[in-house]
Order: structure tokens, then sequence, then C-alpha cells
């Protein structure tokens, strides 16, 4: 069975690392530093390859083919896109993000590279809350926004999530000055259900990614965000995928297997306050 790779949860190897990926998909093969320190080789030949799914915020550089990356990615079979595009960025919680006009200006291009909008998954992730001037803040308002513009290109999947403050993202926000909330799950749920019935308004499903406290929400769907189903069924030749449960991945993850060819090593510059990975700033 071929094998799905993912490029990448660990870093945005499309924004700040594209001539690495680049220079992988020419030599066919990627030398992978993993979690726990071991290096291993991950195929990249496209005949090995049921679909390459790409993890970004900002997909310029393949859109402008930086470094051949556009015409490399052309040999494989079918690209699926996960791409983040919150509200936040430019601002101090994702100072290195496009802004959100910058943003979603990326979204019909990036669908016309995939093909199909069904490649395309907009994700609205995470949620996030603070106090500033004495009043709670967030980023819901630009749901609504996002909504739209994936309706308006074709696409018809959103994801979200709700920010999971790990101790090192605590830190981190405490040191820059966030006053960070944290509210209640029922809070969430209510949260949680409004953007499922906005979403639902413009045709669009919402999927959320690993929060138990969400199940049984109406209008929210527990996401796979790589689902060998889906990715079965998009295919162009209609190639086999697998449909195991991934075991790198959270014990609540829904996710299919995959390679990830990234490395937490590779420190990303979006410098999001929230991230669980390894930011550079």
């Amino acid at each position: 069975m071929k094998t799905v790779i993912s490029a990448s949860r660990r870093s945005d190897l499309v924004a700040f690392f594209p001539d690495w990926l680049a220079a992988a998909l020419r030599e066919r093969r990627a030398r992978v530093l993993g979690p726990r320190g071991r290096v291993v080789d991950v195929d990249l030949d496209p005949r090995s390859v049921h679909t390459l799914v790409l993890w970004s915020k900002d997909f310029g550089n393949l859109l402008r083919n930086w470094a051949g990356l556009r015409d490399l990615l052309a040999a494989y079979d079918q690209l699926y896109f996960h791409f983040t595009v919150t509200g936040l960025g430019g601002t101090p919680f994702e100072p290195g993000a496009p802004s959100p006009d910058e943003g979603l200006a990326q979204l019909a291009p990036l669908v016309a590279v995939a093909g199909r909008p069904e490649r395309v998954s907009l994700r609205f992730d995470p949620v996030v809350f603070w106090r500033e001037g004495g009043a709670m803040r967030s980023n819901l308002a630009f749901f609504k926004r996002a909504a739209e513009a994936a309706a308006g290109c074709g696409v018809r999947e959103i994801r979200t999530s709700f920010a999971q403050w790990y101790p090192k993202a605590r830190r981190r926000a405490a040191a820059r000055g966030f006053d960070i909330v944290d509210p209640a799950h029922e809070e969430k749920r209510n949260w949680a259900a409004a953007l499922g019935a906005e979403a639902g308004e413009r045709g669009l499903s919402l999927w959320a990614c690993t929060q138990s406290f969400l199940a049984g929400v109406e209008g929210v769907r527990p996401s796979a965000c790589i689902d060998g189903r889906l990715l079965e069924r998009l295919h162009p030749a209609g190639e086999p995928a697998s449909r195991r449960k991934d075991p790198g991945q959270r014990p609540g993850c829904r996710c299919t297997e995959s390679r990830d060819i990234g490395s937490y090593t590779q420190a990303c510059p979006h410098g999001c306050v929230y991230c669980y990975a390894n930011p550079a700033t």
C-alpha cells in the first residue's frame, strides 16, 4: 500500500524550509530526525506516495514556485492542503504569520493547485482567548469571514480547536505579557455550537481536532486531519490508503497512518505564542 506523507505537523516546511523540502522531493527521500532523536529515511518516490499532505500558514513559496517546489509537487498523484488562517497573523500572537488578508488571498490559487476544492481544508485553529484592557477578547469574530472565503472557493471543510495551553506555551505567553484565558468546557461547547451553525449556513462542515469535551456538540464533528478514507475517495485513481489509526498521534486523535517528514529542530519563525512545537522567536 502506498504511503501518505505529512509535511509537516512539526514545522512549517513550505513557509520557512522550502529549499530543504524541494531538495528532499528532488532526491526522492527525506532524512528525518524524529522526536526521540532517531534519524530515519523516508521514501518520497512518487510511485510510493499515495498523497502528499502539506500544512502551512503561508503557501506563498509554493504558489511562487520557489526552488521549483510547485514543479516538483506536480509529480505526485495527489496533494492535500491544510491551510491555517486564524485571524491573528501579524499580531503579537502570530508575529511571523501573514495578515488575515494576505492569508485568505492565497486560498483560491491553492484550490487551483490542488485540482479540487475538497483537497483543501481551512484550519481556523486554534481559538484563543485573552484579557486586554479589562475585557476578554478572542479571534472568534474572524470565523465568519474565514467561512465565507472558504465557501466562495468551493472549500467545504473547516477544522478548529481551542488553544491547549501546554506548560511551555503558558511560560512563553507569560514572558510576552499575555493575560491568557482558558474558559470552562461548557463555554467552549457553546462557542463551538455557534461556529458549527455559522459553518452550516454556508454549506460547510466543521470538524474539531482531538478535544473530547466537544463530543455531541451539534454541527461539530470529530476530525481526522489525515483521513485515509477521504484521501482514497479523492485520489484520481482511487488508490487504497491505510485506514489504521496513526500510532504516533495522541490517544484521542483520529488520524490514519502517515509518515511525517518534518523535525522539531526546524524551529518555526511564525512565533505563535500557543505553539506546541518549537517556535524560533
